[in-house]
């Protein structure tokens, strides 16, 4: 494991999804799921829910850059939801499921802005890209009956109706980045 781990944090509708799919990434050591870029300090999930907070649900994923790059961890993040449709993503409707990208330095942020101009460019989407490109603020992890919910509530009606094709959808286009499991 490289010495110099990098954070990136990504809003990608619920973090139960997004981060159920992350924990599955080679190079990405830690995956925490959180609230940011609100106003609100210390919110619990039942404010952020309310839509009144500003913050946004995430996952802040700290990984090796030695292992893998933002470039492909934002390649999976552009797959594995819809950039396209403002503040929500199927079913969850609200500020706090809206795409964003929250970076920690300005190497990052151009990835992303150079990923979704590129996408833009070869219409790869038939609708504009509303993916916000911000750096990161107001981080608050998330209550821990929330980290790790996928793993730990697999049949959970929505953890098998969204989390899991996510998951599946993941592990077939990215199967080189799948961590392997003994």
């Amino acid at each position: 494991m490289s010495d110099s781990l990098q954070t990136i944090t990504l809003g990608g509708g619920c973090f139960w999804c997004t981060e159920a799919v992350f924990v599955q990434v080679k190079g990405i050591e830690e995956v925490q799921s959180g609230y940011c870029n609100g106003h609100t300090n210390k919110p619990s999930y039942e404010q952020v829910c309310t839509g009144n907070t500003g913050h946004n649900e995430v996952v802040r994923l700290m990984f090796d850059p030695a292992q893998i790059s933002v470039r492909e961890i934002l390649e999976i993040f552009f797959v594995i939801h819809d950039p396209t449709t403002l503040n929500r993503q199927g079913n969850d409707s609200g500020t706090q499921y809206r795409s964003g990208i929250y970076y920690t330095n300005p190497e990052q942020a151009q990835v992303a802005k150079d990923i979704i101009r590129e996408m833009t460019e070869s219409g790869v989407y038939n609708r504009a890209i509303v993916t916000e490109v911000l750096p990161v603020a107001n981080y608050w992890p998330a209550e821990d009956y929330h980290q790790n919910y996928f793993a730990n509530n697999p049949g959970q009606g929505y953890c098998m109706a969204v989390a899991a094709p996510k998951v599946a959808k993941f592990r077939k286009t990215f199967s080189r980045l799948a961590k392997t499991y003994p």
